[in-house]
């Protein structure tokens, strides 16, 4: 049965859905960006209705400022006070004793750098945003893919030579590959450090992903965590078969210590 809940956030107030099942673990959906709780294609709704349907309770919501929630939108880098507070309300609502949280994008990072105050014991992290964008161009590791795609491509030798290429883009993208050579990355680091002191965490990465690719150049303590690839371009896991590929990676997930 799946409800429609209000619970209370430093003085506002969050919106939820919450997908009830006589489970003991939990699961908590954080959403990515300004994605409200419904997800891309309405991805989340679904996969929260698989997984009660196989016995786990699932909590939906909307940080503050965003869908039906009231307050003001800060970010992800805010958003501490919000998973505590859904975390505490799934809890008292169905008196779950052990709670995996999931989250795609930044609400993946959230989750890694605010996990340990809401008292989360696992963490499924999709596509994980680690790595900020310069300007309007993708990750520097994300350019790096792509032109090593479109270098094995004759189709692509030939636009260039016909001049069908935009050498100023071009230009921007080989300086932005230059520039992430002699730059740190602090959200990078921190997010390593919230992991290898907090719960048990499995990532997912869609492989052809710039979100995914980023990570994976950027992320060097693969020892720390298990890593699931899929084989899809899809940020949002709505490829054909995706869906299903994530379900089954959060029911295990869900059903281990």
């Amino acid at each position: 049965m799946r409800r429609l809940v209000t619970f209370p956030c430093l003085g506002e107030t969050l919106a939820g859905t919450l997908d009830a099942a006589p489970g003991t673990t939990g699961l908590l959906i954080v959403s990515g960006g300004n994605e409200l709780r419904i997800g891309a294609h309405r991805g989340m709704a679904l996969l929260a209705a698989a997984i009660a349907a196989a016995g786990y309770p699932v909590l939906r919501f909307d940080r503050r400022g965003l869908g039906d929630s009231t307050g003001r939108n800060e970010g992800f880098r805010t958003s501490a006070p919000d998973i505590a507070a859904a975390a505490a309300f799934l809890r008292e609502q169905t008196g779950v004793t052990r709670m995996v949280a999931f989250g795609n994008c930044d609400a993946a990072t959230a989750l890694a750098l605010f996990h340990a105050d809401a008292g989360i014991d696992r963490l499924v992290l999709a596509n994980p945003w680690i790595v900020e964008p310069s300007g309007d161009l993708p990750p520097p590791a994300a350019i790096r893919a792509t032109y090593a795609q479109r270098l094995s491509s004759p189709a692509e030798w030939r636009r260039l030579l016909t001049g069908g290429v935009n050498f100023r883009r071009l230009a921007q993208g080989l300086a932005t590959i230059a520039r992430s050579r002699r730059t740190q990355n602090d959200l990078a680091r921190t997010f390593a450090r919230s992991l290898a002191s907090g719960s048990p965490a499995d990532i997912l990465l869609a492989t052809r992903d710039h979100t995914a690719v980023a990570f994976l150049d950027a992320w060097h303590l693969r020892h720390l965590t298990a890593l699931h690839h899929r084989d899809s371009d899809s940020h949002s896991f709505a490829r054909p078969g995706d869906a299903d590929w994530l379900r089954d990676r959060l029911l295990d997930a869900l059903s281990r210590d």
